[in-house]
């Protein structure tokens, strides 16, 4: 809806305060006083303080000049009418209805100062509607430190930085609460610099400023600042605490974590759902599950984000069966239609490699919102259903449903991993001209990926060349992986001299540089990359896979002599290679990166970590259960070869998450149709 702001100047506006005769009062616009820069934060309901009230026509001018009312009864009903109409505004702004809560608005005769923050709040509380907000707070006659709190909270909101701190400093009245959406804005926004030079003037400091410095600097990954803070704090609550538990989380210290959390004698949702998710992104979901059932007994009802949470680290951790184990618990709750968990669920069907499941999930949701879409067509282009996933995008849009800056990442995939070039093309164009989505750093990873890809190395450089902002690491690994494909010595240089300027010790770097010099049969190339390795003290990251077994994860690493269960895997292995052979396999040398004998090469191809994973699947898995593997790290060319051809000897289908998609090896041959 577009909203015409239809008000007499300020110079034209009669305002005058409360007096004896006209006399209404609100207790503080925000629940919180502190919670401006919270979008919850809405008016709080009449009570019987002053305040100011915008006169019309119940205001009349006598022939001397002087001021007339209407009588005390007439005047009680029209404050009455404000009151209720104020009461009005701020339900359906939190609601989230601002067109009914606007009609409201126009339609009160008499406004208080209370009636314009109310709807000013439902502006400001909408991202992209900054310049209608700054019309109404430009006709607020007499604007309190509340209207100017909330138009501060407003430019924070659209991401207008520049304009807020002009904004804070123009600002004649501030209170603990100014002070504190500007350190709010900054901390949400990585400025912490900038956040602390505010910390450290502002006259008064409340417990909201203590947790919003230390939240910021948590959330900036500065857990020792956060830290040393956190212990200046006169008051240690909930949320500070909390958001230490987050900062020792992320960084992979879960004892602090536990041991904090076990200290919290108050612990709000937001602390057990840090937890949790804490567990799960540590690879510890099983304590993360029994977290949940402990909370659980202990009345705490679970929660949307909860849910949401557990089903992300399923998602991450290819954990498929707690994940069926939460989805189980949700048909059981009222959440089975809360359209957060559901399209998580569909997210984690996807990402465990099970599409029919999360299409079917897709189908049953009564309302999609764009994440939804997003999933379900990530779902598709990552198991190169891309057909199916550009299928998806087309009715989306005739749905109404429009695309944002994700949705294009997913179609982009589509295009990439079915090397449909020129459409991808196509839709990156339409993206900007169309839609008006900039181009983010993730749209130009797979445009050169596509371009790469396809052979087009030199369109690709020229893409990157071209970029408004700085070039990072991931576009110049795409551009390497693409090098080693068509064995382009040249760009593969070129992309690894600026990747490995940005990230010296990017290991992934100079092993792709190292794939493109063997795939060549330059070794001596091979070796000054290892050397250089060695020298930057770079260490490579070892290929492993995993699989679930019943209710146990096995983890495999290329050689591995660790597993219990090794001999027999080796000796199955041996058994697949002989079959193999006779079936017409021929070992891919050039996936081996050691400067080696031929029989030595397929002894190291024969023990990569997905083929271990594929024979311990075929000894423990009943017939016709298909083996799902995942993979740290992109499926070389041989396994690729070779578990096709499994998958034909031993009638199996066996899908494989790599870091880039899935394959589904079905009767010999792969969903990618050898184009990965």
């Amino acid at each position: 809806m577009h909203y015409q702001l239809h008000f007499r100047s300020k110079a034209s506006s009669f305002p005058f305060s409360c007096n004896r005769y006209i006399c209404i009062s609100y207790t503080s616009f925000y629940r919180n006083p502190d919670d401006i820069s919270s979008p919850e934060a809405l008016p709080a309901a009449p009570s019987s303080c002053q305040s100011h009230l915008v006169p019309s026509n119940n205001v009349k001018f006598s022939r001397n000049g002087q001021l007339s009312y209407k009588t005390r009864h007439s005047e009680h009903l029209e404050i009455d009418d404000v009151v209720l109409s104020n009461k009005k505004i701020t339900s359906f702004v939190r609601s989230g209805d601002l067109d009914s809560a606007f009609r409201v608005f126009e339609s009160v005769k008499v406004k208080s100062v209370i009636t314009w923050n109310s709807i000013l709040a439902g502006f400001s509380r909408k991202y992209g509607f900054l310049e209608e907000a700054r019309q109404l707070f430009d006709k607020i006659p007499e604007p309190n430190v509340v209207s100017y709190n909330t138009m501060l909270a407003c430019y924070w909101r659209n991401a207008d930085i520049q304009a807020a701190k002009s904004f804070f400093d123009r600002m004649p009245v501030k209170d603990v609460a100014s002070w504190n959406t500007m350190i709010s804005g900054f901390s949400q926004n990585g400025l912490m610099s900038e956040a602390e030079e505010l910390f450290r003037v502002m006259p008064v400091r409340n417990e909201v400023t203590w947790n919003a410095m230390v939240a910021g600097y948590v959330e900036s990954g500065e857990l020792e600042s956060a830290l040393e803070l956190f212990k200046e704090a006169p008051v240690k609550g909930v949320i500070a605490r909390t958001a230490i538990v987050t900062g020792y989380m992320r960084s992979g210290n879960v004892e602090m974590a536990e041991k904090m959390f076990q200290e919290m004698e108050e612990k709000s949702m937001v602390t057990w759902n840090t937890m949790i998710s804490g567990y799960i992104e540590n690879g510890r979901a099983e304590d993360g599950m029994k977290l949940v059932k402990k909370m659980m007994g202990s009345g705490i009802k679970v929660n949307d984000s909860t849910l949401s949470s557990l089903l992300l680290g399923c998602s991450n951790l290819s954990a498929l069966k707690l994940g069926k184990q939460v989805h189980q618990h949700v048909v059981k709750s009222p959440l089975y239609l809360d359209m957060t968990v559901g399209t998580s669920l569909i997210s984690m069907y996807a990402k465990c490699g099970v599409l029919e499941d999360a299409w079917k999930l897709f189908c049953e949701m009564p309302r999609k919102d764009v994440v939804t879409w997003n999933a379900m067509i990530s779902g598709y282009a990552q198991h190169g259903e891309s057909k199916k996933a550009l299928s998806l995008f087309d009715e989306m849009r005739h749905k109404g449903t429009k695309p944002d800056w994700i949705t294009f990442v997913g179609v982009l995939s589509a295009c990439n991993h079915a090397g449909l070039v020129n459409l991808g093309i196509q839709y990156f164009e339409q993206m900007q001209n169309n839609y008006g989505v900039k181009p983010k750093p993730d749209h130009y990873t797979c445009m050169v990926d596509l371009l790469g890809r396809a052979g087009k190395l030199n369109e690709a450089v020229d893409l990157i060349r071209k970029m408004q902002f700085k070039p990072h690491i991931a576009l110049f690994g795409s551009l390497l992986g693409a090098c080693r494909i068509h064995r382009n010595l040249e760009v593969a240089e070129f992309a690894a001299k600026n990747l490995l300027s940005l990230e010296p010790t990017n290991a992934a770097g100079y092993v792709q540089l190292a794939n493109v010099y063997a795939a060549k049969n330059q070794w001596e190339g091979v070796s000054k990359v290892r050397k250089s390795m060695k020298e930057n003290n770079v260490i490579k990251t070892p290929g492993y896979s995993w699989m679930e077994v019943g209710r146990v994860v096995h983890e495999f690493r290329s050689g591995d002599r660790l597993h219990p269960d090794l001999e027999s895997i080796r000796m199955k292995l041996k058994d697949l290679e002989k079959k193999m052979k006779l079936a017409g396999y021929v070992p891919d040398l050039d996936s081996s990166l050691h400067d080696v004998g031929e029989e030595q090469k397929e002894q190291l191809l024969l023990w990569h970590s997905e083929k271990l994973a594929i024979a311990f699947g075929l000894m423990k898995l009943p017939p016709g259960m298909p083996i799902r593997i995942f993979k740290n790290l992109r499926v070389c060319g041989d396994c690729h070869q070779a578990t096709k051809v499994i998958s034909a000897i031993e009638n199996r289908e066996i899908i494989v998450r790599d870091t880039t998609r899935f394959h589904h090896f079905k009767n010999g041959t792969c969903s990618c149709g050898d184009y990965w």
